[in-house]
């Protein structure tokens, strides 16, 4: 780090900051560090277009085009895939949910589920019975965080009940609780009162390998 730091003729902490990644936050180096930088370590035998990749250019210098530009062109998008049998906290926010992966989708695909924008999308694994035969285990379900507000009985849901995520159906009853059922007729239904459940979006789609 010293010596990259002499040859670049700025302060060794200065440089030491760029590959620390708890002081460099952004996604890509600045252009003129990654061209200097280019120029040093190809004398050492590394790619010049390797270095100036961390500045998001090719070999030419020319700027790439960002992830959310390059998905837009491959009409595709990523959408995190969560840990639905439990959440962390109240279980409102995506930030609640354990992340597993990111889950590559087409865009135009995903509008024939819901018109919401993919920030407002997630999507899920089936697990365990308890929804069939709507939702096998295993099954991906495609879950539009934008739709809270219960408006049509008997819809699926995404759900925190107790600091626990459940997919289920929901009926709300005339006294204002909420009954959440299982498509399975083998499970008993729940009955939430008061702040017990709340939604965290409703299910629009299941995606299932057959």
């Amino acid at each position: 780090v010293r010596a990259t730091a002499d040859a670049l003729d700025m302060p060794s902490s200065t440089y030491a900051a760029y590959e620390d990644p708890k002081k460099f936050k952004k996604p890509t180096l600045p252009v003129p560090l990654a061209k200097k930088l280019a120029t040093l370590f190809s004398a050492h035998g590394i790619d010049a277009g390797d270095v100036l990749a961390l500045a998001g250019m090719n070999e030419e210098g020319a700027l790439l085009p960002s992830p959310d530009e390059l998905a837009d062109r491959l009409d595709a998008v990523m959408l995190p895939e969560v840990q639905v049998g439990f959440s962390m906290g109240g279980g409102a926010e995506l930030d609640d949910w354990p992340v597993i992966r990111m889950v590559p989708f087409s865009q135009s695909w995903l509008r024939g589920f819901t018109t919401s924008p993919p920030s407002e999308l997630m999507v899920a694994r089936g697990d365990g019975d308890s929804m069939m035969p709507t939702i096998l285990d295993q099954d991906l379900v495609i879950i539009d965080r934008s739709q809270k507000q219960i408006r049509q009985q008997d819809r699926i849901w995404a759900l925190s009940y107790g600091g626990l995520g459940m997919i289920k159906r929901v009926r709300m009853l005339p006294d204002g609780a909420m009954q959440i059922n299982s498509d399975n007729p083998t499970v008993t239904p729940i009955t939430a009162v008061d702040d017990e459940a709340f939604t965290v979006g409703r299910v629009v789609g299941i995606v299932r390998r057959i």
